[in-house]
């Protein structure tokens, strides 16, 4: 009967057990010996009797050894009583010998018997244990691997589940582009496959000498049993040996370390990591010359655990190429660089999560306003994934739009709550089964004002800002919170605050608080408010002093971060002149800006000022009502601002050949970088910036 084939991991308890019934087997040989021919020098009756009996011992103990050891010693124990009753003790009684030889001969049957079925029972058990250790590994594998999303820890995890418990080394090569998240290329035609080792496992002592560190790049020949099994398709085992048989294996090439490599290995099996159609890599496992080789079953656990292992790399794969999509994404909708304006020095930093299922929909931007003025906006979509990407890309879009109208914040926030709605409906309507889509979001929102040096801000769910005072003191900004985007129906308030020239305004969002952290003992509010407050040479250095002091490791969610420093418009900046409602007034309003003009060395563009000024001022006295206020802006052009009580807003038309009137705006539209209309709850500004 056929031995049932070890598994490794049990070959070294099993070759002990063997061992032992070895010198089982040895000892009753020579007891079966003692007590046979110890009866042939003597005549006594009484002794031959007892040494016939007393080889029943050793018949009875052979039924636990190997069937050929029973075999022998059976087969012993009836040579040494054939000899001693047949031959040497003639002169006792034929029933006696008859009986003796009778007892033994049966007693050597049933020993035979007894050792058949055990050995069979035995074998049954051993397969059984054999097929449950499969299953049980089977079994871990399915739970071990996989348990991330890393493609290079998928990898090593398959490694892990195979080494010791069913190879002695274990490597798992993939294509560089299954690691960047990108298709895997078509197999070559001819020549060598080259993958990139990522992982590998081994027991027994074996160094990185023996499979190569990961990292490193391994071509298989398209001889080698690995590049067969590449290019079929399919799962291969083989004997290795010192020779040809060992091309394609992990191990070194040459040297002393080959030579010892291949005196050890026995053989082999090469599995294709192949899911969806596709193939992302090959994982070789190998067994020492010492354990059994590889046979039928273990090449089919090992195409099994392969299948399973190569879905877990493909999902892994999918998962990076969605992260550096998602990631992209957003980066292309944050702003590549912020403005340069004269009414804030700006600063910002970006942290995606970790992960994709954490990424979220941060974004930040800093907006040009009338008026010299600035728009500052953080806000936060509430899901994560990609949905969470493209919401975060039209709330940004919306901002600027509804910014550019120059609305207040709370009015801007309100708008942007009714563009939501729509987009939580379509997230609705799409895929059920995306958990990671867009459900609402958060957004603070100021408008910084350089010449009145006051801020006027509005939240909805988000962060209260921090302001930093010049003086070094540093406090969360009093803003009424008001529900997050998405809620719809109700009302957002704005507050206005007075910021000193030089303060500094930092608007985050939720994750830079949530971060895990350095456990100091202290508040992350605190912890932020020192980080603000501590001065820096620039803004750039105190974004990454607060990084650095607020986060451990890398964050769990993203973290937007937008530094401003606040600068004023002094005096000798801004001109004002009010001007009366008469329609002579308007020379007058010619005169004021040709003189402010000189006043700042801009005497050059008097022409196209005063043209621009005389129409805005006409339109105001001719449309609007009084007071009529007349303002001049130096900043890197010249704003001109004309404000009066009236709400009704002059629209730009092209007037016919016969018309007298309606050519005003469309000539500002002409000669002005940008113009357009501000209103107030006093009423309405109209504006144009003029380059220079």
């Amino acid at each position: 009967m056929t031995a049932p084939r070890v598994p490794p991991g049990r070959w070294v308890w099993v070759s002990s057990v063997r061992r032992g019934k070895m010198g089982v087997f040895v000892v009753l040989l020579v007891f079966v010996a003692l007590l046979s021919f110890a009866q042939v020098p003597t005549s006594h009756d009484g002794v031959i009797r007892l040494g016939g009996f007393s080889v029943l011992a050793p018949l009875v103990a052979s039924a636990l050894l190997s069937f050929r050891q029973t075999l022998v010693i059976c087969g012993a124990t009836m040579v040494g009583i054939l000899v001693v009753y047949g031959g040497v003790s003639a002169h006792l009684p034929a029933v006696q010998r008859i009986v003796t030889i009778t007892l033994v001969t049966a007693a050597t049957a049933i020993s035979v018997v007894v050792c058949r079925i055990r050995l069979e029972r035995e074998e049954r058990i051993t397969r059984l244990m054999f097929a449950r250790d499969r299953l049980t590994l089977l079994t871990d594998a399915g739970v071990r691997v996989g348990s991330t999303l890393d493609t290079a820890r998928t990898a090593q995890e398959l490694a892990d589940v195979a080494v010791p418990r069913f190879a002695d080394l274990a490597v798992v090569d993939l294509f560089d582009t299954v690691l960047h998240g990108d298709e895997p290329p078509p197999l070559p035609a001819s020549g060598p496959i080259t993958l990139r080792r990522v992982a590998r496992g081994a027991a027994g002592g074996r160094g990185p000498e023996t499979a190569g560190e990961p990292g490193g790049l391994h071509a298989y020949p398209p001889d080698s049993v690995p590049g067969r099994s590449l290019a079929l398709g399919r799962a291969t085992r083989a004997r290795i040996d010192g020779g040809s048989g060992a091309a394609g294996w992990p191990g070194p090439a040459t040297g002393p370390a080959a030579r010892a490599h291949r005196h050890h290995a026995a053989s082999g099996i090469a599995v294709p990591l192949r899911a969806r159609g596709v193939t992302l890599g090959l994982a070789v496992f190998v067994r020492d010359a010492r354990a059994e080789p590889f046979d039928d079953d273990d090449l089919l656990l090992a195409e099994e655990i392969g299948a399973r292992a190569a879905v877990c790399v493909d999902n892994a794969r999918r998962y990076s190429r969605e992260h550096r999509t998602s990631l992209k994404l957003q980066q292309s909708l944050l702003p590549k660089r912020l403005p340069e304006l004269a009414a804030v020095e700006t600063a910002s930093r970006y942290l995606p999560a970790g992960s994709v299922s954490e990424m979220g929909g941060d974004w930040f931007d800093v907006i040009r306003l009338s008026g010299s003025r600035v728009g500052l906006v953080v806000g936060d979509v509430l899901g994560h994934g990609l949905q969470a990407s493209a919401t975060m890309g039209r709330l940004r879009s919306a901002v600027r739009t509804l910014a550019d109208m120059d609305l207040s914040p709370d009015e801007l926030l309100t708008h942007l709550d009714d563009v939501l709605g729509p987009l939580r409906a379509e997230s609705d309507e799409g895929d059920e089964g995306d958990t990671a889509g867009a459900t609402g979001a958060t957004c603070l929102y100021a408008v910084y004002d350089p010449v009145a040096l006051t801020c006027t801000l509005a939240r909805a769910g988000h962060p209260a800002p921090v302001l930093v005072l010049p003086d070094g003191g540093a406090a969360f900004v009093d803003v009424p919170e008001g529900p997050p985007l998405g809620v719809g129906g109700l009302p957002f308030e704005a507050t206005e605050v007075r910021i000193p020239e030089g303060s500094l305004l930092a608007l985050f969002t939720n994750g830079l608080l949530s971060a895990p952290r350095r456990d100091d003992g202290r508040d992350p509010r605190d912890a932020l408010r020192s980080a603000l407050a501590a001065p820096r040479a620039s803004l750039d250095a105190t974004c990454e002093a607060v990084l650095a002091a607020m986060l451990d490791g890398g964050p769990a969610d993203d973290i937007a971060l937008l530094l401003a420093r606040t600068h004023a418009l002094g005096a000798g900046q801004v001109a004002t002149w009010d001007v009366p409602a008469d329609p002579r007034a308007v020379g007058g309003a010619r005169e004021f800006a040709t003189g402010q003009l000189e006043t700042w060395g801009l005497a050059d563009a008097a022409f196209t000022i005063e043209l621009v000024v005389s129409e805005l001022v006409t339109n105001a006295i001719r449309y609007g009502s009084g007071p009529i206020q007349l303002r001049l802006i130096r900043e890197d052009g010249v704003i001109c601002e004309v404000s009066d009580r009236s709400s009704v807003s002059p629209h730009l038309r092209r007037a016919r050949s016969d018309e007298e009137n309606g050519r005003g705006l469309f000539i500002i539209a002409q000669l002005t970088e940008r113009w357009g209309t501000r209103y107030t709850r006093a009423g309405k500004t109209i504006w144009a910036e003029i380059p220079l």
